[in-house]
């Protein structure tokens, strides 16, 4: 049947009108990052768990004082009545604890809806606020914390329907967000770049100014908006390892341009140089440095990364970083696992996560709230903050999930730290700590162990103590193996969650010249242009103890930078560098930190205003390096008990031992000479308040038995620290000893090491 014009003219009409009320009945919507408000006001910006809930979140960090509020002024897409959602989680809740310690209010034009948020939930939901009237399209809304307790916000989403809800999903930047955020629909090139280095810590910025430094275009990552890692003002961990020693005395020098040299860890926010990290960092042509920008996806070309897509953390703008080869300096492994690099982690008694903290005393009386929803803690139930700081050893996460669980970590420090911190003030002892308050605590964790990319060779303890010699050794590690347990001693109320850890330590690691790290830790077996920096290398956890420390993994990006620029030059892969350009290798290793190249093919040179290095230290002698015949501590047959320290610079060996004065405590040297004659005997010693002046020492010789007594109290007057206790005749083949005992000393003995020097 065919209908008339008029007919058809009409069913159009009433088709088109159809479509008109269906557009006009789509809900209005607008979404609301909490990080991009105009003003963070005391809000701070926590960036650390996006991998576990989605998206950065603005965090109420006021140490019990409530913050000032974050402010922003939105344009809504029409007036109208909207129903409200705030993305937030009771930060308590999962443990079933008493109260709402992060509870806060969304203001909008200066009122308060009725709902207060943080009060429910123990996974991050969007809590329903209610409906608001929108009047005006231009608004102001604010966050108003009320407690200072940690309260938090990720989003703030509006809808006209009232019936609606926004979707219930942790992915990073789902498309819906990206929709309402009016981002693009593909992220905004970057690059490319020769090395894309991800993770702005010590191994990060060794990488890229390595790199950059031998010519090649770098993008440098950071999540944070300042560098350092564990080692800036967030978490403020003191840089430690040895640097410029080895095989490779220069290797450290580009880590001397902008290490901290912190007296305390905590110590103060302007000690660890956040300033000065970044101006060494910005000073490289070469490097174009991202802060605030969070990684999370890897685009690959067959099994070679391609890019890396991260997000600004303030904006959500989302990027692509294209580039020839790629560092994981995360610290969690974070690129190589998203790009299929083989790992290995240890799920349980592995390291955990500090949170450090400091407190001071006031002029006046400071009142603290009560914390009902803290651990319930008394003084005996933790270790005390000597000299106000709550140390490294503030510590928890032994068996829980190393990547997934790093929130649940932090949150059990905060409430560990609270409940300690609160039985000062309200404890049996609270009139000790009428002024006492707490005046820093990190919010950002010190974490210590994650995963490990695994690369060509897996260096393990048995490597470290037997001194295997790899030829590619190029990196000194010379911090103690260093593994941290749970103490036992304040595990009693809350066994299956300890907060206070101990540090068990192997001390077979030269910590004067170091053992050198093989280069094949420091690339993927697997992805041809990855490598790796920091604790993230391929090691065991045991062997993990030693090369964690912030210099040394410094000192990895340097060799990391510089083996990128030969891939580059001879278009070959991180292991092609080992197998085809090693000789090569060795010179750029060799060079001064300082020096430099426009390109890869480029002249070396070094620029005038180029860092000026300070004197190395070394804090003990090697046996070898000290003439005549020398016997050190390791070689002494000892009794009684010694306790072995290294406290003392300037020592000889490995250690010094030391023991109670009068404790039937003996350490005897035996000597064998290669000629009969007589022979000057010196003793090592370290002067120190607490030492005997009346060491008695023993020397057995051709001449019989002598005893003198020295005194360890005064520096010693001779080269390297020794004191001369006269001189003895020893024939060829006939044993001698000297022995340094306890017995009649007024304070501790100290026992180094035995010199003989042959006397004309």
């Amino acid at each position: 049947m065919r209908l008339a014009p008029a007919r058809l003219l009409t069913l159009l009409i009433v088709a088109l009108s159809l479509c008109g009320l269906a557009a006009a009945a789509e809900p209005a919507r607008l979404l609301v990052e909490a990080e991009s408000f105009d003003q963070h006001g005391g809000w701070k910006l926590d960036t650390q768990f996006i991998h576990i809930m989605g998206s950065p979140y603005m965090l109420a960090h006021g140490l019990g004082r409530p913050v000032d509020d974050a402010t922003t002024t939105v344009q809504f897409p029409q007036a109208g009545t909207y129903r409200v959602f705030v993305r937030t989680k009771d930060w308590v809740a999962r443990w079933g604890a008493e109260g709402t310690p992060g509870k806060f209010q969304l203001l909008v034009n200066g009122k308060p809806l009725d709902t207060v948020f943080g009060t429910k939930g123990a996974e991050w939901h969007w809590h329903d606020g209610g409906t608001v009237e929108i009047k005006d399209k231009t608004v102001k809304l604010a966050l108003h914390d009320l407690t200072g307790f940690d309260g938090r916000a990720d989003a703030i989403y509006f809808t006209t329907d009232l019936q609606g809800t926004p979707p219930p999903n942790s992915m990073i930047l789902p498309a819906w967000r990206r929709d309402l955020l009016g981002l693009k629909a593909e992220p905004t090139p970057q690059g490319p770049f020769d090395l894309v280095v991800v993770g702005g810590g010590y191994s990060g910025m060794g990488a890229a100014i390595s790199a950059a430094r031998m010519g090649l275009k770098v993008a440098l990552i950071q999540e944070r908006p300042v560098l350092g890692g564990n080692g800036s003002s967030e978490v403020r961990v003191w840089a430690k390892g040895l640097i410029r020693r080895g095989r490779y005395p220069t290797v450290g020098q580009i880590i001397e341009e902008f290490a901290d040299s912190a007296k305390n860890s905590p110590g103060t926010y302007e000690e660890f140089g956040d300033a000065k990290k970044e101006a060494v960092v910005r000073a490289e042509p070469n490097i174009a440095l991202f802060l605030n920008h969070h990684a999370y996806e890897v685009k690959k070309d067959g099994d070679q990364i391609k890019s890396v897509i991260g997000f600004d953390t303030r904006t959500s703008e989302w990027k692509a970083f294209t580039g020839k080869f790629f560092v994981d300096a995360t610290g969690h492994g974070t690129i190589g696992a998203l790009a299929g690099a083989d790992f290995d982690m240890t799920m349980e008694k592995h390291m955990g996560m500090s949170n450090m903290w400091k407190v001071e005393e006031a002029e006046e009386a400071i009142e603290f709230p009560e914390t009902p929803w803290a651990l319930n803690l008394e003084m005996g139930d933790f270790p005390y903050p000597r000299h106000g700081k709550g140390e490294w050893f503030w510590e928890t996460g032994f068996d829980k999930h190393p990547i997934n669980d790093l929130e649940l970590m932090r949150d059990w420090n905060l409430r560990a730290v609270f409940g300690a911190f609160s039985a000062m003030k309200h404890g049996a002892e609270k009139a000790k700590h009428c002024n006492t308050q707490m005046v820093w605590l990190a919010y950002i964790g010190g974490p210590r162990e994650s995963r490990r990319l695994l690369g060509d060779v897996i260096l393990t303890r048995d490597d470290i103590v037997a001194k295997r010699d790899f030829p590619d050794g190029c990196v000194a590690t010379t911090w103690s193996i260093d593994l941290h347990y749970a103490k036992q001693q304040f595990a009693k109320k809350y066994p299956d969650d300890p907060f206070i850890s101990y540090a068990a330590f192997d001390r077979s690691v030269d910590r004067n010249y170091g053992y050198p790290v093989p280069y094949r830790t420091f690339y993927s077996r697997n992805v041809p242009n990855l490598f790796m920096a920091g604790r993230c290398i391929s090691v065991t956890h045991e062997a993990l103890g030693t090369v964690r420390v912030m210099k040394t993994c410094g000192m990895m990006g340097e060799v990391v930078g510089k083996a990128a620029s030969l891939c580059i030059k001879h278009d070959t892969t991180p292991r092609g560098v080992y197998q085809n350009y090693w000789s090569e290798m060795d010179k750029l290793l060799k060079l001064p930190g300082a020096t430099r190249r426009d390109t890869v093919n480029g002249e070396f040179y070094v620029r005038d205003d180029a860092y000026e290095l300070q004197e190395v230290e070394y804090i003990s002698t090697p046996v070898k390096k000290v003439p005549g015949i020398c016997i050190d501590d390791e070689k002494a047959t000892k009794t009684g008990k010694w306790t072995a320290g290294e406290g003392l610079k300037g020592f000889i060996g490995y250690h010094y031992l030391y023991s109670p004065a009068n404790s039937d405590s003996a350490a005897r040297f035996d000597v064998k000479v290669p000629e009969s004659g007589r022979y000057e005997v010196r003793i090592a010693t370290q002067p120190h308040a607490n030492r005997s002046t009346k060491t008695p020492v023993t020397v057995e010789s051709a001449d019989g038995s002598k005893t003198v007594r020295i005194n360890q109290r005064v520096k010693p007057d001779k080269e390297l620290g020794f004191v001369s206790v006269g001189v003895y005749r020893f024939d060829a083949g006939k044993p001698g000893a000297v022995t340094i005992a306890t017995d009649g000393a007024d304070g501790t003995v100290h026992a180094d090491a035995v010199q003989l020097l042959p006397v004309k």
